[in-house]
């Protein structure tokens, strides 16, 4: 399940940390399993004191629910968590893709293209990871053109969020390629220079995925 790097070098507890929270966010520790510290310190060849220390670290940003009497676990994603963060982020990215079409610089707005491109590389060789690793930086490229360090800050907040549900809502493959076009619609608004248009593809874009969820409940 997880794959312990040991020349990494940072001290044990947050190598463990780090492995944990990873599996956790991309999935490999799915939403409800139980977090056995004897289990996780023998699969990781670790003693049981850094992988209790992570597992309260992980409860503190909510990632892992620890319940009376009964041991830790992953925390579940409930549609109302997913739905709560898709209403900030529609209106931050929407902000962001707006001020990137005012302010990001011509070699920038070449650089977003080529990442459109590999996202839709990614998705036309069926490679899921590499498709949630453009579409997290196409993003993350659009809020760093937004020149505004305030708002770059308040996004980074909930990325790692974000980055469970994209591995929830990208086994639905319909879903993904519906993407590419809207994807597209955000980036030529932000190279033509059309804020207001960036805006509302951003908007849009989110709402699409606010209906997926409400629609199939990500069952």
């Amino acid at each position: 399940m997880l794959n312990l790097n040991i020349q990494n070098h940072k001290p044990l507890r947050e190598i463990v940390y780090d492995e944990l929270r990873e599996g956790i966010l991309t999935g490999a520790i799915k939403p409800g399993t139980r977090m056995m510290e004897v289990d996780l310190a023998e699969e990781m060849g670790v003693s049981r004191t850094p992988v209790r220390e992570a597992i309260r670290k992980l409860e503190k940003e909510g990632l892992v629910t620890i319940r009376p009497r009964k041991g830790a676990y992953a925390s579940d994603i409930s549609v109302k968590s997913m739905m709560d963060i898709l209403e900030v982020r529609s209106n931050l990215e929407g902000l962001a893709a707006e001020l990137a079409a005012r302010r990001m610089p011509e070699e920038k707005k070449k650089e977003l293209i080529k990442i459109e491109a590999a996202f839709e590389k990614a998705l036309s060789d069926g490679d899921m990871k590499e498709m949630i690793h453009m579409d997290t930086l196409f993003h993350h490229f659009i809020v760093e053109g937004s020149e505004n360090n305030h708002l770059i800050l308040l996004v980074e907040q909930l990325q790692e969020l974000v980055l469970r549900f994209r591995y929830i809502y990208y086994k639905d493959f319909k879903r993904a390629g519906e993407m590419a076009p809207e994807h597209r619609d955000i980036y030529e608004a932000i190279i033509n220079n059309a804020p207001d248009a960036a805006r509302d593809s951003a908007f849009n874009h989110i709402d699409r995925l606010k209906d997926m969820i409400v629609k199939d409940d990500l069952k």
